[in-house]
């Protein structure tokens, strides 16, 4: 089994705990705490804080193709891989997602397999939206999930 890494880097948002190894992220979270117990701090491992730097300093696409390795179940990890497909400056409704993964009245298991995601921004939960067009739930806070879609042109105001 490979060393797990830890690094923190301070965003706009407050500051991203990466956890993973040199080959691929495992888990992203906006915390304050620092690395957990058997977590090796090593700065910009594997480079991806580098790209996320680039993301925050305006590259919206520099976390499109980093390398994940979450942990869940088939169910969420179908769910996340199709919500990478929700590129920069787009968002998703539940329910269109859980159509995207052919489960079209599974909107409320999307919406659990979403609010689960151990990776977040590099699996893009916040571009996940109501149906309606407005804003819902976010971990990290609406005004995060506001930061972040302004940020990447999904919200003009």
């Amino acid at each position: 089994m490979s060393e797990l890494y830890c690094d923190i880097i301070p965003t706009p948002i407050g500051p991203v705990r990466l956890l993973g190894s040199e080959d691929a992220i495992q888990q992203l979270f906006l915390t304050e705490d620092g690395p957990p117990d058997g977590a090796v701090l090593r700065p910009n491992f594997g480079g991806f804080a580098n790209r996320l730097r680039a993301y925050f300093g305006g590259d919206v696409s520099a976390l499109e193709e980093l390398p994940v390795d979450p942990p869940g179940t088939p169910f969420q990890q179908e769910v996340w891989r199709e919500l990478r497909r929700v590129g920069p400056g787009a968002t998703v409704s539940y329910g269109e997602l859980a159509k995207r993964v052919h489960r079209p009245d599974a909107s409320r298991a999307v919406g659990m397999a979403n609010a689960r995601n151990p990776i977040a921004l590099v699996i893009p939960c916040h571009r996940v939206i109501g149906t309606n067009g407005k804003l819902t739930g976010y971990a990290y806070g609406l005004d995060a999930k506001r930061w972040l879609l302004r940020h990447e042109g999904a919200l003009l105001l």
